[in-house]
């Protein structure tokens, strides 16, 4: 088939609207992630295993399952909520593992100095997590964290199966309507690589800041 100009002039307005929820579920979707990822982390190295058992095993199952099969599960047993809000919390919650295991290496990493010297100091639980713990580890994965966000951005249009009309449903819905699908599909194709490329270039060259620190 060929390209056609005035074909992709036309679609441009119609993937931009889609990526609008394209980005929404990103940036909803990162905060649920980055603040659970956390939780779970920490819930993971609780002394008391009928609670760091469950919750791990349970943050490995989600991780272990995929992101289709999970939307698909909620969007039909849940019929009566937003397909669009069981996109976003399902994505959150399911990178949210991810961001776990993150954290988990951050503080794994931690120098165990470090943790010899809140104990020899007598600080409290909270106070070793917050000004000693977590600084250091939040720093050391914060390239980790961006490139989930990177994935998560490019897993969005899984969301299409539930039908949320993000960017890559938008191109399919106007490729049928018009029967021209080459200008919706590398317009898209091209939108997300200028909305990633860039952040992934950023991302390296904060990671190549933060070893410096």
């Amino acid at each position: 088939m060929d390209w056609s100009w005035q074909t992709a002039w036309d679609v441009l307005p119609v993937l931009l609207q889609g990526f609008k929820i394209t980005l929404l579920v990103t940036v909803i979707g990162s905060a649920v992630a980055i603040v659970l990822g956390l939780v779970l982390a920490l819930i993971q190295r609780a002394p008391t295993r009928w609670i760091s058992y469950p919750v791990g095993f349970a943050a490995t199952f989600v991780r272990s399952t995929p992101l289709v099969v999970q939307l698909l599960a909620f969007y039909i047993g849940m019929p009566w909520l937003e397909p669009l809000y069981i996109g976003i919390a399902v994505i959150g919650v399911h990178y949210a593992t991810y961001m776990s295991e993150a954290y988990r290496a951050g503080i794994d990493a931690v120098p165990v100095g470090q943790w010899e010297a809140t104990t020899a100091l007598s600080l409290p639980t909270r106070t070793r997590w917050q000004q000693v713990i977590l600084p250091q580890a939040v720093r050391t994965v914060v390239p980790a964290l961006g490139n989930n966000i990177i994935a998560m951005f490019k897993d969005t249009p899984f969301l299409s199966v539930i039908t949320v009309t993000e960017m890559v449903r938008a191109a399919q819905i106007y490729g049928g309507d018009h029967f021209r699908y080459v200008e919706a599909f590398t317009l898209a194709g091209i939108i997300f690589l200028i909305a990633s490329y860039p952040t992934s270039l950023l991302l390296r060259r904060l990671e190549v800041r933060l070893a410096h620190y």
